[in-house]
């Protein structure tokens, strides 16, 4: 907990300094006030992580404390101490923004456990800052993440081609973000405003292709029972995104490129002039140049639509941006689930820089979204939840036949952590007995009189075992209390 910042509130001198001594003996910059008026006033002048106070004080009291700081600082959390019969007090102050409390008496060990617990949550709060901080300096661009040099020069590229009216070539795999890079061009271009219209081409069959862009009027072909407008008026002043262009045939392509050198064309059936203001996107997986010297491609529609090209790299040629995609889609994925995750675990963070990821981001935002899914509140994503197996090489398991990290061999390139031996007998006794009683308290929703019961063990022999170990429970604290 090296670094720190804490301010102690507390009447008691001799509290007072036996917390100020054990804070800064595991390394924390203290500060003390033996009155609430002379807190509320270093608050005023001084920031800190974590504010630890008396409920009962001299002037100001613990609430007014708690109050004055989240007006000053937000980000500071409060630990309360209180006696036996103000704990309903401090349940109201938790509900106002406190993090904790601890009744007196207490064992110094017990404060430290808290406060160690809330230097870890600021510390991840401060790497979620410094995350998004970077993502939306350079690395981040119309919701493009990355890196990368390759991505830096992307990035550089779009912003140049968005200016421009001119037609766009985006070639990559799929999954690489394609659709991405278009709306990047679009939202920062002159277009904005208008919209943005897309196409699939390998989608539709060509009968229904030619449909689909230029429209139809109405008895044109059977089932045509109205006229319909395709999709370069619905573009008109705005762009056109035409995914797997390579998919069009030699017809299609004939009729796009009259359109781009022309401004207009008749719906199918038609003989209305439709004149149209569209700007071109194409994407596509293979580089056209090689389908034209395939005799697929028209060889002057693609000189035009190439004229500015970006090629998207796939993810394993930029390996430093997976923790980078991977962390933003924990983060927003985690928030639309109501989860509160810890991150990855180390193991996971070495399985997906190891992966080669065929699927490229698509197939990352998916692991992830489905790791998040299944990850537990407050714990790290283990490898298990991002492949989605629970009988994994990690854990004893043998492979699995539809677990790409399997498929590759990558659990077997990455060392897997080996738990450290017990001690003796009586330390692993120790931890399990822990562990099985903060299980139980789990299942029980923190009551300690329910946990004693599926323990058959007495309230007070459970009292005890709690403190031995440093398990702590609101809803058990204030049975306690009760009694």
């Amino acid at each position: 907990m090296k670094g720190l910042k804490l301010l102690i509130v507390d009447d008691e001198p001799l509290m007072r300094l036996s917390m100020l001594d054990a804070l800064e003996g595991i390394g924390c910059e203290v500060m003390a006030a033996a009155t609430g008026t002379e807190g509320v006033a270093i608050l005023g002048t001084h920031q800190f992580d974590i504010v630890i106070t008396d409920l009962r004080l001299p002037g100001a009291d613990g609430l007014t404390i708690l109050k004055s700081c989240k007006e000053r600082s937000p980000t500071t959390e409060v630990i309360l101490i209180t006696a036996h019969g103000s704990v309903d007090t401090a349940v109201g102050a938790i509900k106002l923004g406190a993090y904790d409390y601890i009744t007196k008496p207490f064992q110094m060990d017990e404060l430290l456990l808290i406060v160690e617990r809330v230097g870890k949550i600021l510390g991840l709060r401060r790497e979620t800052l410094e995350l998004k901080e970077v993502l939306e300096d350079r690395f981040s661009f119309g919701g493009i993440l990355g890196c990368n040099h390759q991505m830096r020069a992307l990035l550089e590229k779009i912003k140049l081609v968005a200016t421009t009216d001119s037609p766009v070539s985006i070639v990559g795999e799929r999954g690489t973000g394609k659709e991405l890079v278009a709306h990047a061009i679009h939202l920062n271009s002159p277009r904005r405003d208008q919209p943005l219209i897309k196409v699939c081409c390998a989608d539709l069959p060509e009968t229904n292709l030619e449909s689909e862009l230029f429209g139809h009027e109405k008895g044109a072909f059977t089932g045509a029972l109205r006229q319909r407008r395709g999709r370069f008026e619905l573009a008109h002043k705005g762009t056109l995104l035409l995914d797997d262009i390579d998919a069009l045939s030699a017809i299609v392509q004939a009729k796009v490129w009259r359109v781009l050198q022309e401004r207009r064309f008749e719906r199918v059936g038609g003989r209305e002039t439709v004149e149209v203001d569209v700007r071109l996107i194409c994407a596509t997986q293979r580089n056209l140049r090689e389908v034209v010297a395939q005799g697929r491609f028209h060889s002057a529609f693609s000189e035009h639509l190439t004229a500015f090209q970006i090629v998207v790299p796939p993810l394993r040629e930029r390996r430093e941006d997976v923790l980078v995609i991977a962390q933003h889609v924990l983060e927003a994925r985690s928030v639309s689930l109501g989860k509160a995750l810890d991150g990855f675990a180390q193991p996971s963070r070495e399985l997906l820089l190891h992966y080669s990821f065929p699927g490229n981001v698509g197939e990352l935002e998916q692991m992830v979204e489905r790791a998040v899914a299944l990850g537990r509140d407050g714990e790290a994503l283990q490898p298990w939840d991002l492949c989605g197996f629970h009988t994994c090489p990690y854990l004893g398991g043998a492979r699995q036949a539809g677990c790409g990290f399997c498929a590759e061999g990558v659990a077997e390139k990455v060392e897997q952590p080996q738990a450290a031996a017990p001690a003796t007998l009586a330390t692993a006794r120790e931890a399990f007995e822990r562990n099985y009683i903060t299980a139980v308290l789990k299942q029980v929703d923190g009551s300690r009189t329910n946990a004693a019961t599926v323990l058959g063990l007495s309230r007070k022999a459970l009292w005890d075992k709690c403190k031995r170990y440093g398990i702590s429970s609101a809803k058990g604290e204030a049975e306690e209390a009760g009694d």
